[in-house]
Order: C-alpha cells, then sequence, then structure tokens
C-alpha cells in the first residue's frame, strides 16, 4: 500500500526536510501522494512521514498521516486492514463515526475504542506507527506473519523508523556501520533474520510484536501480541480427515476473498504450481467475472514454468497474460539488486519475481501471491530430505552423538569454497535438538566457515532456531521444524523477497496463505495430513484436485530460478570480476580476500559445489560497493 518512515529526536537536530528526504526515497512505494507532519516539544522533534499507493478509498480523505480529532493521536500506516469494513461496522454499534472510507481510520477508531487489544481483530498485514500527544508516546506494530517490513534505528538520543533501510540513509545523524556478527548470519542462512539488520544499532521490529516508546523516560518496550508457537503448542484438532479438509477449504475461501477487496484492479501471480494454482481456482469458481492472472516464461525449458501456467489458466478460464521474458532482462536486474533489496539478501529469486511484477504493474495495482503454502502444508524438498537425516541422527544416543562430535577435527584446512562436510557433520551430531539439526543441515555456510570468511570473528547471535524449548514436547519433528520456518524463512526470505520487488515497481502484493486463522488452523492438525509416505501438502493438494485435473497438476515440483551459475561464468563475467577482485575485496575491509581469492579460482575453475555460497559473496559485495562506498 505505501511506505512509511519517521523520526523521534531527543536533540531536537532533525528537521521536516530530513523527513521529506527519507520518506521520498520510498517513493516507489507510494507513487500517488506523500505526506508528512512535523512536531517539535519539549527539546524533541517528531516527524511522521508517508508515501502512498492508493488501494482502499482513492479520494483525498484517505491520505496520511492522519489524525483522530477527538483523541488528537496520529497514524502513519502501511498495508492494509482486510476486515475493516466488519470492525468499521461494529465502532458504528458502539457510537462512532468516520470521515473516510479508509481502513486507516478504521486503525485510529479501533485504538481509541480497544487500545492495543485492537490489534487482535485486524486480519490482514501492517506496520503502524502511532503517535500519541496527549500519553506522549509512540506505538509501533507489525503484523502476524511479517508481511509488512518496519526497521528502526535507536542510537542515543536518535529514534528512526522505516518500510526500507534507505530512507535512514538520509538521515544526516544515521551512522552506517556493519554488524560484522547479523554478516555472519547473512552468510549461514542467505538472509538476515529478525531482530537484526545489516547495520549495529538498527533492527527489524519481530513479527507479532510491537514496540512503546515512552518520550519523557525515552524507555523503550517491546511486547508480543501473536506467536505460531502457541497454536502449534495447543492440543491437536481430532478430527476426520474429511472434516479437516473441509474446514481448511472454507478457510482459504474466506483468506483468498478478503485480499480481493480493493478500489483497483486486482490479480493472480500463476506459475501453474499447487499453491498459485489453488489460490486462482478458489477464487475463479465463485467469481462471475475472469480473475486476472499473470506469468512470466524464459526460452530455457530448465526455468520455464509458462506452459504449466497457461495449461492451469486455460482449464480454469481466467484472463491469462503470458510474457516471455529475455535473459538480458533478467540479467539486467543484477546490478539494480542492492538498490531493491538495500540489505545483503541472497534469494536470486528476487529477479523473476520483480520480472513478474513489473509485467502485472501494467494491468493491475494489486496482485495475489501464493507464497507460505510449503511453509504451512509442509510442501519443500528440503522437509523430506531433513526429516530422514535427523530422525537418522536423533536415533543414536545423545551421549554417543556429543562424544562422536568430539572427535572430529575443528579445521579441515578448507578455504571455505566448498563445503567442510566435517564441521557440517560436527554441529549436526552435537545439536541434539531437532530444530537446529534442521538449521545446521539447510546451512549455506556454517558458523565456523562463515568466522573463517569474514575478517572479524563474529559472535553467535540468538535466532528463532535458538528457541525450540519453547515448542512443547506434543509436537513432532515436522511440527517444529514448520512453527520454526514461519518465523525464519518465510518472514525474512520469502516475504522480504515479494515485498521488495512487488513494491519496487510500484505493485501491492497480498499473501492470501499467510492468513493467521490458516496458519493456526493447520498448526493443530495431525502432521500426517500434511505430509505421509513422502506425499507432501497432502490437505492442499487434495483441495485442488477437485478443481483441477491431477493429470494438469502432476509434475515435478521447479524452483522459480533463472541460470545464474552460467550467466556469472559468461554473460556476467566482467560485472563478476570487477566486485569480486581481490583489492575491492581487500578495501572494503570487511572479507578475507585470500578466502574470497580462492573461491572466485574454484568457481571459474569449474570446481565449485554449490554456486549459492559465491553467490552471497557476490551479492555482500555488490551491496557493499553500492551503499558503503557511494
Amino acid at each position: 500500500m505505501c511506505g512509511i518512515s519517521g523520526f523521534i529526536d531527543f536533540s531536537e537536530r532533525s528537521s521536516k526536510d530530513d523527513l521529506q528526504a527519507m520518506t521520498d526515497s520510498l517513493i516507489h512505494r507510494g507513487p500517488d501522494d506523500s505526506g508528512y507532519e512535523f512536531f517539535r516539544f519539549n527539546n524533541t522533534t517528531i516527524g511522521l512521514g508517508f508515501r502512498r499507493l492508493s488501494i482502499i478509498d482513492l479520494s483525498p480523505a484517505g491520505h496520511q498521516p492522519m489524525q483522530n480529532i477527538q483523541t488528537g493521536d496520529w497514524i502513519v500506516f502501511n498495508g492494509e486492514i482486510y476486515n475493516f469494513k466488519e470492525i468499521k461496522h461494529d465502532l458504528i454499534d458502539l457510537g462512532y463515526s468516520f470521515n473516510s472510507q479508509s481502513d486507516t481510520e478504521v486503525i485510529l477508531k479501533s485504538y481509541e475504542a480497544w487500545g492495543i487489544k485492537c490489534v487482535d481483530k485486524f486480519i490482514g498485514m501492517f506496520a503502524i506507527a502511532l503517535y500519541e500527544p496527549q500519553k506522549n508516546k509512540m506505538i509501533f506494530i507489525r503484523d502476524r506473519a511479517g508481511v509488512k517490513p518496519f526497521y528502526f534505528h535507536w542510537k542515543e538520543s536518535l529514534f528512526l523508523f522505516s518500510s526500507e533501510l534507505k530512507a535512514f540513509h538520509k538521515h544526516p545523524q544515521f551512522n552506517k556501520v556493519i554488524d560484522q556478527d547479523a554478516l555472519s548470519l547473512f552468510f549461514q542462512q542467505g538472509y538476515i533474520p529478525a531482530p537484526y539488520s545489516i547495520f549495529k544499532d538498527t533492527y527489524k521490529l519481530k513479527p507479532g510484536h510491537w514496540l512503546e516508546l515512552d518520550l519523557d523516560s525515552k524507555k523503550l518496550t517491546e511486547n508480543k501480541y501473536w506467536d505460531i508457537v502457541d497454536a502449534f503448542n495447543k492440543d491437536k484438532l481430532d478430527i476426520p480427515y474429511e472434516i479437516a479438509l473441509e474446514e481448511t477449504e472454507k478457510l482459504l475461501v474466506s483468506a483468498f476473498n478478503y485480499r480481493m477487496i480493493a478500489d483497483v484492479p486486482v490479480g493472480v501471480f500463476l506459475s501453474g504450481g499447487y499453491d498459485s494454482s489453488c489460490v486462482t481456482a478458489l477464487l475463479q469458481k465463485s467469481s462471475t467475472q475472469k480473475i486476472k492472472t499473470f506469468t512470466i516464461g524464459f526460452d530455457d525449458k530448465r526455468y520455464n514454468e509458462a506452459q504449466h501456467a497457461k495449461e492451469v489458466a486455460g482449464f480454469l478460464g481466467t484472463d491469462h497474460h503470458e510474457y516471455f521474458c529475455t535473459f538480458k532482462e533478467a540479467m539486467d536486474l543484477i546490478p539494480l539488486l542492492p538498490q531493491i533489496c538495500d540489505e545483503p539478501f541472497g534469494d536470486a529469486s528476487v529477479i523473476p519475481t520483480t520480472l513478474v511484477s513489473k509485467i502485472a504493474r501494467k494491468s493491475v495495482t494489486v496482485a495475489l501471491s501464493a507464497d507460505a503454502g510449503d511453509e504451512i502444508f509442509a510442501g519443500y524438498p528440503r522437509h523430506l530430505k531433513s526429516l530422514a537425516y535427523i530422525n537418522k541422527f536423533n536415533a543414536i544416543p545423545a551421549m554417543v552423538s556429543k562424544t562422536l562430535a568430539h572427535l572430529i577435527p575443528t579445521d579441515s584446512g578448507s578455504l571455505v569454497s566448498n563445503n567442510d562436510r566435517r564441521d557440517k557433520l560436527k554441529l549436526t551430531l552435537r545439536n541434539i535438538d531437532s530444530v537446529k539439526r534442521f538449521e545446521s543441515i539447510n546451512q549455506i555456510f556454517t558458523s565456523y566457515e562463515s568466522g573463517k570468511l569474514v575478517r572479524e570473528a563474529p559472535n553467535s547471535l540468538l535466532t528463532s532456531f535458538d528457541e525450540s524449548n519453547k515448542l512443547a514436547d506434543q509436537n513432532d519433528v515436522l511440527s517444529k521444524i514448520l512453527a520454526t520456518e514461519y518465523k525464519t524463512y518465510l518472514v525474512d526470505d520469502i516475504l522480504q523477497k515479494v515485498d521488495r520487488a512487488s513494491m519496487s515497481v510500484g505493485l501491492e502484493a497480498r499473501e492470501p496463505f499467510v492468513d493467521h486463522r490458516i496458519a493456526e488452523f493447520m498448526a493443530r492438525l495431525p502432521t500426517e495430513y500434511k505430509l505421509k509416505d513422502n506425499r507432501q501438502k497432502i490437505l492442499l493438494k487434495d483441495i485442488v484436485h477437485k478443481y483441477i485435473p491431477e493429470s494438469i497438476m502432476n509434475r515435478p515440483k521447479m524452483g522459480f530460478g533463472i541460470p545464474l551459475e552460467d550467466w556469472m561464468g559468461k554473460d556476467l563475467k566482467d560485472l563478476f570480476m570487477n566486485t569480486m577482485n581481490t583489492k575491492s575485496i581487500s578495501d572494503s575491509g570487511v572479507l578475507q580476500p585470500k578466502v574470497v581469492e580462492h573461491m572466485v579460482n574454484t568457481f571459474m575453475s569449474g570446481k565449485l559445489e554449490q554456486f549459492q555460497r559465491i553467490w552471497l559473496v557476490f551479492v555482500f559485495q555488490q551491496w557493499y560497493q553500492y551503499w558503503m562506498e557511494a
């Protein structure tokens, strides 16, 4: 819907010009309108900035920052409250009146009526900043799944917040210092998990959390209002499969229909896989008009899903838009990745996601994306692979496992060009917890390897992978994995990717599968309704087969990929070598030049086993040159 930014400066050095510069750096998120409110009191300046992508109530009445005249509260809000009409009806019954048709005003009046508990009523995606002059405090809230981003910087007398890190660079007091510990996490996971960011003193507000900043005491308090773990910890539902199937479809229909609410054209990203086909099928069956669907294709059959999407669209009768991208179009995006993502981000599927967003934006302002199906219904290939390994390791007595780990040498002498399999085996044996084993099996670099890559020896940071003790013993291994992935890979990789890709072209992407009602219900279903005998996503597939023949859907799972490894060795060799040259690595002072040089030589000689490892180094170095050397 938009981008938000602002500050609370207790030194009174921040100006309205600073606010406008920060806010306008987000114009790609909100090209339709802008708003800036600047307040000064008690040696403190407060700025609230807003860039608008008009979706609900296109009139000036939806302008932000918006004030509640009755309370004096101000709000800037990024996202959508899909059930705002029902909440508005409840508020009218309580005696509240409204001046607009916007969900923003509903948030303001909901907060007046119910305080912070109002968030429990919201079905949607949101990052909210509320300023309460009467109580002299600020409230910041992020949605349950983390669909909408919220960054904040808190150092000494300055608090900054924004939808994207790039806004902070526009504030003269922002000191961009790389957090080496967070960087190490990036090399391990391919993303930087919340609450950390690439910069020191700069954080992501965790999903399902809210912050309160007391402007008198300058005390910042973090609070949690929702956690998927709580749903997994409830007793499993003892219901027949047929009832579970029926209830799941009802929830899906409700979530999908909610996300079609808009005052602008809406479409669906359709890859032809089960998740996007489910969204399309359930929407089309209840619609009197043809749903607009969008897909991109490539000439290389290894990466082309267009024919599958076209077959699904033809069967369902959608208004299908297909665009074949040249690989040059995809390659041209690679130099723009630091600007689009604005912190190191290793998922290369951000490239095709940006391309399909660009195509969809020509016809619609909102598009439904079908992410989170794999996290909720257990659909990733790594779920099967990891479960097989974990079950074997779990069969080894804990004492024996730890003893074996102790016997494995600490250092194989590798320069980390390729996986240090002994180190990964050592970690998996030592970490007897199933979630930690899942992490070590799927890490790109181990913590030991990332320590050899980064010059400054990093310290370990706690993440959601370290919180498996919060999951009750009634949860089996798969349940623990799914709960953890919901709080890690989903929010900090998948949702971040779709947000940055879509908003870079002014398109709002909506994620119906992350509706908290679906997540909570699926968390309580028996595991065998999701995965059994190597059959994955059982419930979801059975729903899809009601509307699309299995003969159309039955094909190997295909990732949303591109031939990066080929490009870097050929078409983009100059960009790759210029970015990864030894002098550049040395001058940055962050990575070990000899280690990177060895990785480059190994790749160019065709001996690199896992391209993702050198891709992460390239991504970081490209980011560094754009944001740190500019």
